[in-house]
């Protein structure tokens, strides 16, 4: 399997693009981080390691690291798009609190068992998808209000 960094440089070779230093960097500090970062999160992460890079490369470089499928953007409905590694990652879904924005990572192969089937009952072939379950998670639920 190849790594990150050369499906990146192969997509970027692909669409006549450059594999810059910002670039890289851009990426390095998204897979360092693990995920479920915001862009400004990302840009003031990035910024620490290199201040010549501008807001607008880390927004330029996250689409194309989302046209390559090496991340995938998360809507976790509090108006934030945030990013997280999707290459060689087992897939996951999400439980997230609605108080206070805790969310967990969950794999259960029952559930995953189950949207195959459900598709192919419809006829669909499955090639991706994304669960997020919303909820109140134990330590919002114990404060009043």
């Amino acid at each position: 399997m190849k790594s990150p960094q050369e499906v990146f440089a192969d997509y970027l070779a692909g669409k006549n693009l450059k594999t810059t230093p910002q670039r890289r960097l851009i990426l390095d500090t998204l897979l360092k981080q693990g995920g479920h970062l915001s862009s400004e999160e990302l840009y003031a992460k990035v910024k620490k390691r290199d201040s010549s890079i501008g807001q607008a490369t880390v927004y330029r470089t996250l689409k194309l690291l989302n046209e390559s499928g090496l991340i995938e953007p998360l809507d976790f409905a509090d108006g934030v798009t945030r990013y997280e590694p999707s290459y060689g990652e087992e897939h996951h879904d999400h439980l997230i609190c609605e108080r206070c924005g805790n969310n967990i990572e969950i794999l259960d192969k029952t559930i995953e068992n189950r949207q195959e089937e459900l598709a192919k009952e419809h006829g669909f072939t499955l090639v991706r998808h994304k669960m997020y379950l919303y909820g109140v998670c134990p330590e919002c639920r114990k404060k009043k209000g």
